[in-house]
């Protein structure tokens, strides 16, 4: 069964995004003001029934999300519904009772459960015998109360590792075992019935539902242990959107995502402010206006591209970089770089400029006159690549200019933390005031942080707010789901890049990323959102997908470009068409 193709659409507005604790926060304020927990369970039961019922009235003609292929599949209103202990097996066992009651064949797959936990409100059950105490026990005693149909994992052919054909016949699949409280690998029982559940949905093309988040995913950082979790088509995401759902390893798990609020996101009849917000547009450009020139749309200087001894060195980087700036928009383009690279550069580029990167004085002049200093890519990691690195860096800070840090720039950077050099405090002095966008990914973070990339990783909104205090400026931390801080006045925010693509984890991306945040922020003809680091990013994002996004066209032979094979080379070419798709015309 495939996803309906309404659900694929990305949504084209920004989406608020909130950690588990706010969830928490949100909910205890609500039950605080008087309203009962177990009605809140009912109503959210309620409604994911209803979007389940939904589904299956579609006529379901889209892409796969499992197989990739077309075909039509008619939904015979059968589901297996996963429950576990807690709040979100509450959630399920109602989720199964509204099901049943609406015609569907329904069969409820417990999992960790005693045969004695099905005794609710039986006598002999010294537990339960004054009835159910919890709203999951309160939510099973309504689904049993019903005669639904359930079955003991443990006692299951699910649990048998059997062929696909011993199993009952289901359409959808539903997992309400784990919600948001889950800061840990599942294990045991737990880990074997998430692999089944998995593996059952995934061999009968099975629509898989997650109710709230996938089990296995942490609601907070995205993180996924050891690769168990709930391989999901449709999450039902309740209350408030999850930052989790939309970083790291939560988008390849959580499938097409739906928002069910329920409540007011208030504390003290006060909005609670997100932990970042989702973003899969970019801002419309102006047109630009016809008596310009090329000086009217700024000029880039890139300083990067070295050749260091005993090594053919990175003069690629710099290429890459300086091409993408130009392809985003900017007037004037001069590359900084070894002389060895100068030729390459010239016949890959002949619109750039260059110089010696190793002539100081001609280098400091031009940094005088140039809107963008990027400087980084390729530049190297000896001790004349840090020297570089610094002269530069503080000329570009007297002369007040804006400056973009990345690859072995950030390198040179966290070296000089450590050292205790001073650059450190005068870049984060002159951020509080002038434009300066830092780059990493995680494995620079982790270097800049001290500290191991699995520690990023593990929380990348920390990283990301961490790399900011320490360094001053706006950030991206890359990777899936990238996060862009920027620092406003007083107040940071923080984004999610909800665009892009995994064909873009190849060499160059980030050379050419660090060119779009130049290009853009040398154009001072836009308003500050179309120049920001949010902005770039997007447009870089949304060039990626352009690329492996194309529709084959019957009527001649171009050829596609998937994931595999993307080139960072392939970019600019996609660059310009994504901002040509966002200018106004007037």
């Amino acid at each position: 069964m495939q996803v309906p193709a309404y659900l694929l659409a990305k949504p084209t507005i920004p989406v608020a995004l909130y950690s588990s604790e706010q969830l928490y926060t949100m909910e205890q304020t609500w039950f605080a003001q008087g309203n009962d927990s177990f009605s809140l369970m009912k109503q959210a039961a309620w409604h994911m029934s209803r979007y389940i019922e939904q589904f299956s009235e579609q006529p379901h003609t889209n892409a796969s999300f499992k197989n990739n292929v077309y075909r039509r599949h008619i939904c015979q209103r059968r589901a297996s519904v996963w429950v576990a202990k807690g709040n979100n097996g509450g959630d399920g066992w109602l989720i199964a009772y509204y099901l049943q009651q609406m015609g569907w064949q329904v069969e409820i797959v417990t999992v960790g459960f005693d045969n004695r936990d099905f005794e609710i409100g039986n006598s002999t059950n010294d537990a339960h015998k004054n009835g159910p105490t919890s709203d999951a026990e309160k939510a099973l005693q309504v689904a049993l109360s019903a005669d639904c149909d359930y079955q003991r994992f443990e006692d299951s052919a699910y649990s048998q590792d059997k062929q696909v054909d011993n199993y009952s016949q289901v359409d959808i699949y539903i997992d309400a075992l784990f919600g948001i409280g889950l800061d840990r690998a599942p294990v045991g029982i737990y880990k074997l019935a998430i692999c089944a559940f998995n593996k059952v949905s995934q061999q009968r093309h099975s629509l898989a539902i997650a109710v709230d988040i996938p089990s296995g995913l942490v609601a907070s950082t995205g993180e996924v242990f050891d690769r168990v979790a709930i391989q999901a088509d449709v999450t039902l995401c309740l209350i408030a959107r999850k930052f989790g759902l939309h970083t790291k390893d939560g988008m390849d798990y959580s499938g097409a995502v739906i928002d069910i609020p329920l409540i007011p996101y208030q504390v003290n009849s006060k909005p609670l402010l997100p932990v970042a917000t989702l973003i899969n547009t970019a801002h419309g450009l102006n047109p630009r206006r016809q008596n310009s020139y090329k000086g009217s749309y700024g000029h880039v200087l890139v300083i990067g591209g070295n050749r260091v001894d005993g090594s053919q060195g990175m003069g690629g980087a710099a290429i890459l970089s300086a091409s993408s700036a130009m392809a985003a928009g900017a007037g004037k383009i001069t590359v900084a770089c070894h002389e060895a690279f100068h030729g390459a550069l010239l016949t890959s580029l002949p619109d750039a400029m260059t110089i010696n990167l190793h002539d100081q004085n001609g280098v400091k002049n031009l940094i005088r006159e140039a809107s963008v200093v990027a400087i980084g890519m390729g530049l190297g990691r000896d001790k004349k690549a840090e020297a570089l690195f610094i002269s530069y860096v503080q000329t570009a800070i007297a002369e007040k200019k804006p400056i973009v840090i990345d690859a072995d720039g950030l390198y040179h950077l966290a070296s000089l933390q450590r050292a205790g050099h001073k650059l450190i405090a005068q870049l984060k002095e002159y951020s509080a005031e002038y434009q300066v966008r830092l780059t990493p990914h995680s494995g620079e973070a982790a270097r800049l942080l001290d500290k191991k990339v699995q520690e990023v990783e593990a929380d990348r909104l920390a990283a990301i707010k961490q790399c900011a205090t320490t360094y001053g400026g706006d950030w991206v931390l890359k990777g899936a789901g990238s996060l862009i801080l920027e620092q406003k006045t007083a107040q940071q925010h923080i984004y999610v890049c909800g665009v892009g693509n995994a064909g873009m984890a190849t060499a160059g991306m980030g050379d050419v990323l660090s060119g779009v945040v130049a290009g853009l922020l040398a154009q001072q003809d836009l308003e500050q959102q179309p120049r920001s680091l949010h902005q770039a990013v997007v447009v870089h994002g949304l060039a990626g997908d352009t690329l492996v996004n194309q529709i084959n066209n019957s009527d001649n032979d171009t050829l596609l470009i998937g994931q595999r094979g993307l080139q960072a080379q392939d970019m600019p070419v996609a660059i310009r068409h994504v901002l040509q798709l966002i200018t106004d015309d007037g």
